[in-house]
């Protein structure tokens, strides 16, 4: 494994900021940091600007899900490529396409010639191009750092993530929307993702992504699959992942800003605080999971994370109090983040290396495959039964699908013969 530079001899670090001792980690951890806040602006923004051009929940639905069914229709391709292609260009590649769209929502918002199918178009491009970000960045990362520091590494990322994404990038997008309009909050997006490009530019880190026998890319696909099928862990995590996604994804992503504004009468800013509570506990989740070690049980624990961390989504719909919504998305984000950092340490310790881009895509192409279906719906069915019994729904599905997990295909067994902790391997 190469290390790309000699790390910084500092003894007496705290384990999450350990990865930091080495300058090409740095550089990409600061450049996802820019990204993500850019991102948050762009998400808030969106919403904002669909509302501006008259648009309810089903529009919102509309335009999440070209941005799902981009991302759907090019992640395979993304994974392929981070195993087979530069990775630090993939990664630069995506910065470039994300400042030309949000660029171009910004300038046709500006001149009062944007449509609501322009978002859509607009959206659908930057999911395909977020699709090459993820499999890239996760393959990357152990090429930058010693095994034992990619617990920590995700857990930055995990950080930086609710951080920059739901609480810094949604909090000036609010202010923004709310001062100048969504134009300039998508401009400010632009501006952001030129800032996540910069810091690529300086890594040093070997541009091909390895050296192994080049195949077709239909090949490199069936290695892939293959490898999904007859892995137990991955295939039963996928597919809770499956269909936690299609209960839980559209409701929040398409419900809870309409929420906010018809239940406790908040406009962006309220909304911001939301998002800003949602990701202070990602934050919060990722950090404890981070300074620790790996649990015995991970498996276990991190699908119960996932799936019980979501009940408090049933008292979404019942509340008139924009703090209650606040802590309630706080503690769903905790346990979603501490799932995360588990899951991305887990994909990167047990799976080859010359595989991880594609595993990597295949937990987005399988997890996410009905994204574009549960956003879609989500605002039909929110207007039919109603957001409240919709966020109930959202909240007590999981649990019995976690449940339904970890039991069925007897987790307990897989987690006890392949230790992580490095303790525990001894």
């Amino acid at each position: 494994m190469s290390t790309g530079t000699a790390p910084v001899p500092q003894r007496g670090l705290p384990r999450p900021l350990r990865p930091f001792r080495h300058r090409d980690y740095t550089l990409l951890a600061v450049s996802m940091g820019a990204s993500l806040f850019a991102s948050g602006l762009w998400i808030v923004a969106l919403v904002y600007q669909v509302i501006a051009l008259g648009g309810g929940p089903s529009d919102l639905s509309l335009v999440s899900a070209a941005a799902a069914a981009g991302l759907l229709a090019s992640v395979l391709l993304g994974g392929v490529a981070a195993d087979r292609v530069s990775r630090r260009l993939l990664l630069r590649m995506v910065e470039v396409v994300r400042i030309g769209m949000a660029g171009l929502a910004a300038a046709l918002a500006l001149t009062g010639t944007l449509q609501l199918w322009h978002l859509a178009a607009i959206a659908f491009v930057v999911g395909a191009a977020e699709a090459f970000f993820y499999p890239a960045y996760s393959a990357i990362l152990p090429t930058l750092l010693p095994a034992d520091e990619l617990l920590a590494a995700n857990g930055l990322e995990g950080v930086l993530r609710p951080v920059a994404m739901y609480a810094a990038g949604p909090a000036l997008a609010g202010g923004l929307v709310a001062a100048f309009g969504p134009g300039i909050a998508l401009g400010g997006a632009a501006a952001g993702y030129a800032l996540a490009l910069l810091p690529l530019l300086a890594i040093r880190v070997p541009p091909s992504a390895g050296d192994r026998e080049r195949s077709s890319v239909l090949a490199d696909l069936r290695e892939g699959f293959a490898y999904l099928l007859r892995t137990g862990w991955l295939f039963a995590t996928l597919a809770f992942a499956v269909l936690l996604v299609l209960v839980v994804i559209g409701p929040i992503e398409v419900l809870l800003p309409f929420a906010v504004r018809d239940r406790t009468a908040s406009g962006p800013g309220g909304y911001a605080l939301v998002l800003a509570a949602f990701g202070l506990g990602g934050a919060a989740g990722s950090l404890v999971a981070s300074a620790g070690r790996m649990p015995r049980r991970y498996l276990t624990v991190m699908i119960l994370l996932w799936g019980v961390g979501g009940v408090p989504l049933v008292a979404i719909g019942f509340t008139d109090r924009l703090w209650v919504m606040g802590a309630i998305v706080g503690v769903v984000g905790a346990a979603h983040g501490a799932a995360m950092v588990i899951w991305g340490t887990l994909l990167q310790r047990r799976v080859p290396p010359h595989l991880l881009g594609r595993v990597s895509s295949l937990d987005f192409f399988v997890s996410l495959a009905l994204m574009p279906v549960s956003t879609a719906l989500a605002g039909p069915v929110g207007e039919t039964i109603g957001i409240p019994v919709t966020f109930a729904i959202a909240g007590l599905v999981p649990v019995l699908l976690a449940v339904a997990a970890v039991v069925g295909w007897r987790l307990h067994r897989d987690e006890l013969a392949h230790p992580l902790d490095p303790a525990q391997e001894r």
